[in-house]
């Protein structure tokens, strides 16, 4: 994986992070999150226009990817609904790298070097310390781990969709762009059935926060996406968990969430799998 790969991943890692927190924050997560989807929507329908097609190839990719991102975002909010940032977010990052690691290997014949594969664990590893952290404390929420790893499930298979369809698709970044379209559309019209007043009373008090999660979540996935064009989309979804580490460090600076000693320690695992990463691959 060359720099510029990298710290694009890892740039890509901290605005994932950021919408994480800024929904995590929020009164009403559920609300949040279609709202930060259908931000990331404007922006994305506002720029199309001017960027190609993606090639045939990959709509049938895209099309799927809207549907599994429907069930990411929805899944994602209830996660939020029933525990913190610091417990969630971890759960359902830090179980999928490997995962995906796993299946890229079996149906893509996509398989990481042996230095790889100890980067890989060690991101995944350090992650779910950040998890086993919380249990130990006594604060292990059980709902909330039940939809973060439903929600692991979901980026599993969105991982390996779209790292399929973004390299047929030849244009990584109209191909994101399409994927948040086809899935605020279907998204943001089942909130408006049912519940038209809220959904739209919420969206015209907090457009601002849309357009600003949105962004980042755009950002983040299209750095991702274009990523997995350039190397091994393993060795990518296993360093954008680095985003973990930025979500604990701004859950103890902006939502007042601990910091342990373990939390440490898992922080600094996290990034020793992205340095062996960078190393041997």
């Amino acid at each position: 994986m060359t720099l510029d790969v990298m710290f694009a991943v890892l740039f890509g890692a901290l605005l994932h992070a950021c919408w994480n927190a800024l929904i995590s924050g929020s009164t009403d997560r559920t609300l949040d999150t279609v709202l930060v989807v259908a931000g990331a929507a404007v922006i994305a329908a506002c720029a199309l226009p001017f960027a190609p097609l993606p090639a045939p190839a990959s709509w049938p990719f895209l099309i799927a990817s809207g549907v599994i991102h429907v069930v990411y975002f929805i899944l994602v909010a209830q996660s939020y609904r029933h525990g913190e940032l610091s417990f969630a977010y971890p759960i359902m990052r830090g179980s999928a790298p490997v995962i995906s690691a796993i299946a890229a290997a079996l149906l893509l014949a996509e398989s990481p070097s042996a230095g790889g594969w100890l980067g890989v664990l060690l991101i995944s590893g350090g992650v779910m310390l950040l998890a086993a952290d919380s249990w130990r404390n006594g604060a292990f929420q059980g709902r909330a781990a039940l939809f973060a790893l439903a929600t692991a499930a979901i980026i599993v298979v969105y991982t390996l969709v779209d790292g399929i369809g973004a390299r047929l698709s030849q244009q990584a970044a109209a191909y994101t762009g399409w994927v948040f379209v086809l899935t605020a559309v279907p998204l943001v019209a089942l909130f408006l059935v049912r519940s038209g007043r809220a959904t739209r009373g919420y969206f015209k008090l907090h457009w601002r926060r849309g357009l600003i999660g949105g962004g980042c979540t755009l950002g983040s996935y299209g750095l991702a996406l274009w990523a997995m064009t350039q190397a091994p989309i393993a060795l990518v979804a296993a360093l954008r968990e680095t985003s973990v580490i930025f979500g604990a460090l701004i859950a103890a600076a902006l939502l007042g969430e601990r910091l342990s000693r373990v939390r440490w320690a898992a922080i600094i695992v996290v990034t020793a799998g992205a340095v062996v990463i960078k190393i041997v691959q």
